[in-house]
């Protein structure tokens, strides 16, 4: 299995960011090649300018084309994800999450941006065609600790992400059925 990572902050660190770095981590663990991208990946101006046709933003679609699964990290600004994630998003191809499964993170200042990833985050994906997008896991920021390049969470959000990434593996593992075997096509048959 493969999956692409994407850090939507803004900021290094940041608590969105390391949300994402344990994820990773955890996947890696359960033998899923993951490969990270993070917003500073790309050109500012290429994102500013909307340039379709940036080598790093192709890059980064036909990587994503290759990969089974996304995993998706932001800061919520303003009741909304980062603005640079969605630009971002925005010069991805219409079918770019075509047949992928998205597990999206988010953090925040306190529960009351909790709705923005079903308000303003998912419906980007499904516009996208994700296959299946997640619930996902949403923190604020009191319950993630950071020092230096590390992260401690409360015991409640660890609990929720570890379990949003079993779904997101299981589902992951899911999204190519076996091949169906057909004896004959179903057409009408006559009977005498």
């Amino acid at each position: 299995m493969r999956v692409i990572s994407l850090a939507g902050s803004p900021r290094i660190p940041s608590r969105s960011a390391a949300l994402l770095s344990l994820s990773q981590n955890w996947l890696r663990q359960q033998g899923v090649e993951v490969t990270a991208y993070t917003l500073h990946d790309f050109d500012a101006e290429d994102l500013l300018y909307a340039n379709f046709n940036s080598p790093a933003i192709k890059a980064f679609a036909d990587q994503l084309a290759q990969a089974d699964g996304l995993l998706i990290s932001t800061p919520v600004y303003k009741a909304s994800f980062s603005g640079a994630l969605k630009t971002l998003l925005d010069l991805l191809p219409e079918r770019a999450l075509d047949h992928k499964v998205v597990l999206p993170l988010a953090t925040g200042g306190s529960v009351g941006h909790m709705l923005a990833v079903d308000y303003a985050l998912k419906p980007v994906l499904a516009a996208l065609k994700a296959q299946e997008v997640l619930h996902g896991v949403f923190a604020d920021d009191s319950q993630i600790q950071l020092t230096g390049e590390s992260a401690t969470l409360t015991d409640a959000v660890a609990a929720r992400l570890e379990e949003a990434l079993a779904s997101f593996y299981l589902a992951l593992g899911r999204r190519k059925p076996p091949a169906l075997r057909v004896a004959s096509p179903l057409t009408a048959r006559q009977t005498a």
